[in-house]
């Protein structure tokens, strides 16, 4: 069975048919002249794994200064200063 690549124009104008195909187990190839760059499938609440606290436990270090006020000249670039 060919697999048919969906162009990108065709894409744009029919993504919510093409969500919901996909949502409903079709596999949607997408690409411009016929190579597929992006594949569509359904998200499977099975394939979500729950959130484990501390799973980077010892692979992440925060210096100790991490909520130290930033610099005058830093702030002033967040608030629109130059």
């Amino acid at each position: 069975m060919e697999t048919k690549v969906i162009g990108m124009h065709e894409a744009k104008s029919t993504l919510s048919q093409l969500v919901q195909r996909a949502a409903a187990g079709e596999t949607i190839y997408i690409g411009p002249r016929g190579q597929a760059q992006v594949k569509m499938v359904a998200v499977s609440e099975a394939s979500k794994q729950p959130r484990v606290l501390g799973r980077m436990k010892g692979r992440i270090k925060v210096h100790g200064d991490f909520d130290a006020p930033l610099p005058n000249d830093v702030l002033d670039q967040f608030e629109g200063g130059l």
